[in-house]
């Protein structure tokens, strides 16, 4: 593998991107009328949007395919999402709809499954709701995938578990790649405001107003809605929690291994980065298609593997209205959504995602002179936190933190500031499979736990075993997870009490079980912080996964302590 810092940025994102879409993941009272009265009949309810035929099961309700946006297909590919006409008669959704169009897959790894059909026509949600709610916890989850890949209909989101808890649980699809996140100088020119891109973004706002809209007759509090999403669902948790036109559409957040990295801005070239709109123009050329009607032309499979294959890499472009500015700059200005937020990350993130670390140096010299070239007065610090005594857990650490670390634990120093709840995890849990396997707490490992889907794993994922340990910590974080959507506050679960982060930097730790702990990792926030600071001021480095022994020269002076970013 090539270190990341000899690769353009836009190929180094493609490196993630490219890697995780192979990895794939007025108010209406409610009208309800169930068949017979047994489990696993239908069940029928209307909304606003119109009537919907259901499932009821074990005491949980399940509508899914429901659409929340009419297809943004044809002349509405790469145009904000219009609202889902109200259809009329009785719709099936007991049956999901297809995932969004994503690059084929080309190996199969520990989070492959089988999505089913794809295409374009495939802005749905899917609610699971208890059959007697009213004025539930609503929890919106957005799926992961590096905004390339994944589906609200992946087994280990269903939010049967969760609604069984008293909560109602609504995923959603979103556009993705090159269809989701694609910015263009003619697109910019059709819209009214100047943008193009961040569709995929504008499309989770979509599935919120529908909530906000229809989520009463299911019996869900349009005034208690907790977006929450895992890896690129935590990246737009953040992307809504900065977004003006999200304002007010949730109540709470949840970022579960979340990566606060620089973003393209939507027509300048900064941070080393090209503007969004320049990328765009590339690939049209590269893909023969320089106009907006010749690239709606392309057929959306085809178009979105030649995206991929050029190097295209999705990300949320600041274009001052979706994202007016970079994630950093919206945070450290007190300007994003002052919402409660639970916010945490695992242990061996990057075991799974090793396409993310750059080689291992021949010797210990080669790994300590590097990292003093990269990191100058910080190397001591630097090299403190990850020594050469074992490089290879080092460099892994090194990237663990940089991305998930260092953005978690700012995430909730940021809502603290606001005066609002906020709460940190760390997940250190291991099983047998995932131990043996070398993948101790590795990427999207807490989800099975979380979701209460133990059983649901994807096919070559490493079973869980099927004890009263790992019952009882699902059943914890169950509790907690859906405590802080009702409550905004985990609380207390089996006499063990989440404490707010706060002065003391509390958290919780789930390893062997939940137990709270001060202080995650003392000195990892300050120095990927004043990394982030150095390469800001700098205004020409980037501050992603190129970070340890791939890192830029960073700049002397400017971010030399933690506090000096504003």
């Amino acid at each position: 593998m090539m270190r990341l810092n000899r690769l353009p940025l836009r190929g180094a994102v493609f490196a993630l991107a490219a890697c995780l879409a192979a990895l794939v993941a007025g108010a209406v009272q409610p009208a309800v009328a169930a068949a017979a009265g047994r489990e696993g009949e239908r069940v029928i309810l209307q909304t606003l949007a119109g009537g919907l035929s259901g499932v009821t099961l074990d005491g949980v309700r399940a509508f899914k395919g429901v659409p929340y946006a009419a297809p943004p297909v044809g002349p509405g590919r790469w145009r904000p999402p219009a609202p889902a006409p109200q259809w009329t008669g009785l719709r099936d959704a007991r049956a999901f709809g297809p995932a969004c169009v994503q690059p084929t897959p080309r190996v199969q790894t520990i989070y492959s499954a089988d999505l089913g059909r794809t295409s374009e026509d495939c802005l749905t949600l899917n609610i699971w709701t208890p059959a007697h709610a009213e004025t539930a916890p609503v929890i919106v989850w957005i799926h992961g995938g590096a905004l390339v890949a994944g589906s609200s209909r992946e087994t280990l989101y269903d939010g049967s578990r969760l609604a069984a808890e008293g909560v109602v649980v609504v995923s959603i699809n979103y556009r993705l790649g090159v269809l989701g996140y694609l910015a263009h100088p003619a697109l910019s020119a059709e819209s009214p405001d100047g943008v193009s891109g961040n569709y995929g973004l504008m499309d989770q706002i979509q599935a919120l107003k529908w909530v906000q809209r229809n989520i009463v007759a299911f019996g869900g509090d349009p005034q208690n809605v907790t977006i929450a999403g895992e890896s690129a669902g935590g990246l737009s948790v953040m992307y809504l929690m900065a977004s003006p036109p999200a304002r007010g559409l949730f109540a709470k957040a949840i970022a579960q291994s979340a990566y606060m990295i620089s973003t393209p801005e939507l027509k300048t070239a900064r941070y080393g980065m090209s503007s969004a709109e320049d990328a765009g123009s590339r690939l049209a050329r590269t893909l023969q298609a320089p106009s907006p009607r010749a690239l709606r032309s392309l057929d959306a499979q085809t178009l979105t593997d030649a995206a991929a294959l050029a190097g295209f890499s999705p990300f949320g472009a600041v274009d001052g209205k979706l994202l007016p500015g970079q994630l950093v700059d919206v945070f450290d200005h007190g300007n994003q959504a002052a919402v409660p937020i639970l916010a945490g990350f695992n242990s061996g993130e990057v075991r799974s995602l090793k396409m993310l670390v750059p080689p291992t140096p021949s010797s210990p010299a080669d790994y300590e002179r590097t990292i003093r070239e990269r990191y100058g007065d910080l190397a001591d610090a630097f090299l403190a936190l990850y020594p050469s005594s074992d490089m290879g857990e080092s460099i892994l650490a090194t990237t663990r933190d940089a991305l998930y670390g260092w953005t978690s634990e700012r995430l909730v120093r940021s809502q603290t500031g606001l005066g609002r709840p906020s709460f940190l995890y760390f997940f250190d849990h291991g099983y047998p499979a995932a131990d043996a396997a070398g993948l101790h707490g590795f990427h999207a490992s807490e989800l099975p736990y979380m979701f209460g889907m133990l059983t649901r794993t994807p096919p070559l994922w490493p079973k869980v075993p099927d004890t009263a340990q790992e019952r009882a910590m699902s059943d914890a974080m169950v509790a907690y997870w859906t405590a802080f959507a009702r409550d905004g506050a985990p609380g207390q679960v089996a006499g063990i009490s989440w404490p707010a982060y706060g002065e003391a930097r509390r958290f919780m730790s789930f390893d062997t079980t939940p137990h709270p702990a001060e202080r995650l990792l003392p000195g990892m926030f300050e120095l990927h912080e004043r990394t982030m600071c150095r390469r800001r001021a700098s205004g020409a480095q980037p501050w992603n996964w190129n970070v340890g022994l791939a890192s830029p020269a960073l700049a002397a002076g400017a971010g030399a302590t933690a506090g000096d970013c504003g």
